[in-house]
C-alpha cells in the first residue's frame, strides 16, 4: 500500500471526516520521481469542534505516528471543523514552492 493510501485509510478510520484530501506534493521538492515524502492533508471533522489548532494537529500526528517516523519528511495540515470548512467555501491555501535542494 502506498504511503498516500496509508494516510487516507488511517485518517478515515480515526476521524470519520466529512471531507478528506491527501495530496502528494513530493514533486514540488528535490526528491526522486515517484517519491512519497511531502504531503498536504485537509481533514474536516466534527472531532475538531472545541479543539485548538495545536490540539488538532497533535491528533493527526498521533494517528500518523508510524508514517511520520518513517518516510514522511513534510506534512502540511489543514484541520477544520465542518463549520470552518463551510465558511472557507471548501478552500485551503496552496503550498509554497520549495526553495531548497536546488529548486531555486
Amino acid at each position: 500500500m502506498s504511503t498516500q493510501a496509508q494516510i487516507e485509510t488511517k485518517l478515515q478510520a480515526v476521524f470519520a471526516p466529512a471531507f478528506l484530501e491527501v495530496l502528494n506534493e513530493s514533486h514540488m521538492h528535490n526528491v526522486p520521481p515517484g517519491s512519497e515524502s511531502h504531503f498536504k492533508v485537509t481533514v474536516v471533522s466534527e472531532q475538531f469542534n472545541d479543539q485548538r489548532l495545536v490540539a488538532r494537529h497533535r491528533l493527526v500526528n498521533q494517528a500518523l505516528a508510524d508514517e511520520l517516523a518513517g518516510s514522511i519528511h513534510a506534512l502540511a495540515l489543514h484541520t477544520l471543523t465542518p463549520d470552518e470548512w463551510f465558511e472557507r467555501a471548501g478552500a485551503t491555501p496552496d503550498s509554497p514552492q520549495c526553495l531548497g535542494g536546488g529548486k531555486k
